[in-house]
């Protein structure tokens, strides 16, 4: 297979910062070619450079055999390079084939006028999708797609631009099983067709089932690349980390003690249906499903987000009324979302701030905050949790993802929960950072906090929780233990396969 994309040598520094040093990567014709690291590690800096968003301070990209330089990402484009990044960019109120040819519209010439060619569109917007293998009706809004069918419009874009390598950011990190096997049909589908595709991702077990080569790089440098049919898991992590790590889900044995929480026959109409569970104290619950299936509703529920039409919650026996989340918060319970982003860290604040936001009641010396008190909080869970800053001071959002996910966990727990609610606490973070996380939990759980863990990773919740309650169709369908848990049977119960 002959090379499309080289990149040689590749030197990209910001004031006080190296993010790549001496760089290399390749990419062929039809290969899916995976890359891999840490956050942080210079993946996006690497893409934005191949993309033109960056120009290299020195090194050599040469796309199909001709050395080029690119000034902006419409050069990159016009020599067949295209991304697709995890957050997708379609204008809502567009159709989808206005959507796949916008800025590039076919046109046509009748006398003096010049009108949009809709007829030529639709024809090869019907054979990239032919070519992806996918239907979709052109005439849908965006705004009416699921994040799957926007992701396969977002290709069909890059497809209109003639685009011979293409690559994919992430492109699983909000799909369900499901979804993502229809994604991997269309990848492997346009690696048949010739497409070279460098397939950026977390999910090493990912990397197994669809690449052909995977890069890793760590802290701006290039490790390793290797077959992935003669390379391992544990190979990969020692690459991305610099060490071998033995146990990614360091949990501890704790002894369980009574009841904490009990919900019984929650209702909230059209989401919830008659969801029952308990959790003991110093237990780690998971609680798994397929999108949809009422998770985050659940918690989002019982922490007075949104309304409970009809159902009762006990905490160590006694019933506890939640209208809103200050009563939450006054019952033990502490949430942390799932968008860290949105809903957990005002990431333009410092680490300090953030750690202690909820606590500033307690900051206070007089009528003015004390900035001791809250650089001894801040420092003591920045030390504790390992974040990574080089002082209390410094931008969360400058922080890797990994780090910011500590800051949320460090802002709940400073609050000093009975109850933990963790909504999916590792996503999109690496493996290293995963597993300093996991450790995080499992010292959480030894230390007497109770932990409802909410996870899209069945490896994850097999690995941390004592039990999983498996939802489906807002409800739980079901319950296993430690023990017995498996990815089988908890897809069994989640898919209602007997």
């Amino acid at each position: 297979m002959r090379e499309l994309l080289t990149l040689k040598n590749i030197v990209k520094t910001f004031p006080g910062v190296l993010a790549l040093d001496d760089m290399n990567f390749d990419l062929r014709e039809g290969e899916i070619h995976a890359i891999c690291g840490e956050n942080g590690a210079g993946k996006s800096t690497l893409m934005k450079i191949v993309t033109g968003v960056y120009k290299p301070d020195s090194g050599e990209i040469v796309v199909a055999g001709e050395p080029v330089s690119f000034d902006d990402p419409n050069e990159a484009f016009a020599k067949g390079i295209a991304i697709i990044y995890q957050e997708t960019s379609l204008f809502e109120e567009m159709t989808i084939l206005e959507n796949i040819f916008l800025g590039h519209e076919r046109m046509k010439k009748a006398g003096p006028l010049t009108f949009i060619d809709y007829g030529k569109m639709r024809q090869e917007a019907l054979e990239i999708f032919k070519i992806m293998d996918v239907e979709l009706d052109l005439d849908e809004r965006a705004k009416n797609l699921g994040m799957a069918q926007k992701q396969m419009v977002e290709i069909a874009k890059a497809l209109s631009h003639h685009s011979k390598i293409l690559i994919l950011d992430e492109p699983t990190a909000s799909l369900t099983q499901r979804e993502v096997e229809a994604l991997f049909g269309i990848v492997r589908s346009l690696k048949e067709q010739g497409v070279a595709i460098a397939y950026i991702s977390h999910r090493l077990e990912e990397i197994f089932e669809l690449c052909d080569r995977v890069t890793v790089i760590r802290d701006g440098k290039y490790i390793s690349t290797k077959d992935v049919a003669t390379t391992n898991k544990d190979e990969l992590v020692a690459d991305m980390v610099g060490r071998s790590m033995d146990n990614y889900y360091p949990k501890a044995e704790v002894q369980i003690g009574g009841e904490l929480i009990r919900v019984e026959h929650l209702n909230q109409e059209g989401i919830l249906q008659d969801v029952n569970f308990h959790i003991n104290k110093g237990e780690i619950v998971g609680f798994s499903g397929l999108a949809g299936a009422g998770r985050t509703e659940l918690a989002l529920a019982i922490c007075g987000f949104t309304k409970i039409d009809s159902g009762d919650i006990y905490m160590e026996g006694k019933k506890v009324r939640i209208h809103n989340y200050r009563d939450a918060l006054n019952a033990g319970f502490v949430y942390v979302s799932e968008d860290r982003g949105k809903y957990g860290l005002v990431i333009e604040m410092s680490v300090k701030q953030n750690i202690t936001m909820p606590q500033l009641a307690n900051m206070r010396s007089g009528i003015f905050l004390d900035n001791k008190k809250e650089l001894a909080l801040a420092g003591r869970y920045i030390k504790e949790f390992g974040i990574k800053c080089p002082e209390e001071d410094f931008l969360t959002e400058n922080l890797s993802g990994g780090n910011q996910q500590k800051v949320s966990v460090s802002k709940a727990i400073a609050m000093a929960p009975k109850l933990l609610i963790l909504d999916e606490p590792t996503r999109g973070v690496d493996v290293g950072s995963k597993a300093e996380i996991h450790g995080i939990v499992s010292q959480l759980a030894e230390q007497g906090t109770t932990i409802f863990m909410i996870s899209s990773e069945m490896p994850e919740l097999i690995g941390m929780c004592d039990r999983i309650y498996i939802m489906k169709n807002g409800t739980v369908a079901g319950e296993v233990g430690r023990a017995e848990a498996t990815q089988e049977k908890i897809l069994k119960v989640a898919l209602h396969v007997d």
